[in-house]
């Protein structure tokens, strides 16, 4: 499924160990929709915040016949970033296909 999903990192080093976390939430996203054509992630590290120190921004667009889904999560810790991006993520897309059996019926 790696074939059509990109992870794109921005004003960081990429990170092996990321990037496989990130592939298996993927994979498991597939579980909540077969429509999906393809994901981008986006792993930036915006400009420092006088306030807040350094936040770690994860984007997550998907594919999905439709419209495609955007989330945005922003933490100090790119890990909970992406955790939070996915389940966000996971929620739309469970309400989509909710939406989309709904309206079949």
């Amino acid at each position: 499924m790696k074939s059509n999903a990109d992870v794109v990192y921005r004003d960081f080093d990429s990170s092996p160990a990321l990037n496989d976390i990130i592939y298996k939430k993927i994979e498991k996203l597939n579980r909540y929709s077969d429509s999906i054509l393809h994901s981008r992630v986006v792993l930036d590290a915006p400009h420092k915040h006088k306030h807040k120190g350094k936040l770690y921004r994860a984007s997550i667009e998907i594919g999905v016949k439709g419209a495609p889904i955007t989330v945005s999560q922003d933490d100090p810790s790119v890990h909970i970033a992406v955790r939070d991006a996915f389940s966000a993520l996971e929620r739309k897309l469970k309400e989509e296909s909710a939406k989309r059996k709904q309206a079949r019926h």
